[in-house]
């Protein structure tokens, strides 16, 4: 009766731990979900915040047996703490192999070990499926914006490459206009021709420079306007 009752504290103390471990994990996968729909799309910090939140998913589990070794050591049910964390895992993972035991009066403890492993793991199992929900709609989301950032890049590029076409154009014009003017004028004429026609040359690049600027911006603006509005805070994030 003693080891199921301390088995049983244990184990509701070491549950309850797991359950604010993982709302905590939720709680901090959604807000770096929440932070990345509000950016410009970066896969790689998408990836490393779901690799972060299943890491610390593994790491509640390994503080979980941990505290069960730390425990038996306390109890002095099993002297060396190698011994202790290699029963532990073994109980908690229920592996059922090892060579390590506990004494007759407190062996009910291992399967108490085992069903704290089992409610766990359900636990996670749970979790990490919200996670991977909320991964795969993120992954969605950034592709389906960078799709749309592209297809305004590329319109941009083409806007841009008509007005250069058209300044080179312009451009063309005045030389040949300058050369009409020129043909049969005096050598003061040719010069002031030369120099009028490469004034209107650099107006010419001069506005077609602040109409590419303008175009950028536009497109600047609209990369921001088709940005995920924030989700709305809930309760479930503490704030």
């Amino acid at each position: 009766m003693a080891a199921i009752g301390v088995g049983a504290f244990i184990l509701v103390l070491l549950v309850l731990l797991h359950g604010a471990g993982l709302h905590g994990v939720l709680v901090l996968h959604k807000r770096g979900v929440r932070r990345l729909k509000a950016e410009p799309p970066h896969f790689v910090r998408a990836l490393f915040l779901f690799g972060l939140a299943v890491f610390l998913m593994l790491a509640l589990h390994l503080l979980g047996f941990t505290l069960w070794a730390l425990s038996l050591l306390r109890l002095g049910l099993i002297p060396r703490a190698y011994n202790a964390f290699y029963f532990c895992a073994n109980a908690y993972t229920t592996l059922g192999f090892g060579s390590v035991d506990l004494d007759a009066h407190w062996r009910n403890i291992a399967p108490i070990i085992a069903i704290s492993g089992m409610f766990s793991f359900a636990w996670t199992t749970s979790a990490l499926v919200s996670v991977v929900t909320a991964h795969g709609e993120l992954i969605a989301q950034l592709e389906d914006r960078r799709e749309r950032e592209m297809e305004m890049r590329f319109a941009f590029r083409k806007d841009a490459w008509a007005a250069l076409e058209i300044e080179r154009q312009a451009e063309r014009s005045e030389k040949e206009k300058a050369r009409s003017q020129a043909a049969g004028a005096s050598l003061f004429q040719r010069l002031l021709i030369r120099r009028n026609e490469m004034r209107r040359v650099r107006e010419l690049r001069k506005a077609k420079a602040a109409e590419i600027l303008e175009l950028r911006r536009k497109e600047r603006e609209l990369e921001a306007n088709i940005a995920p509005a924030v989700l709305p805070r809930d309760s479930s994030d503490g704030k």
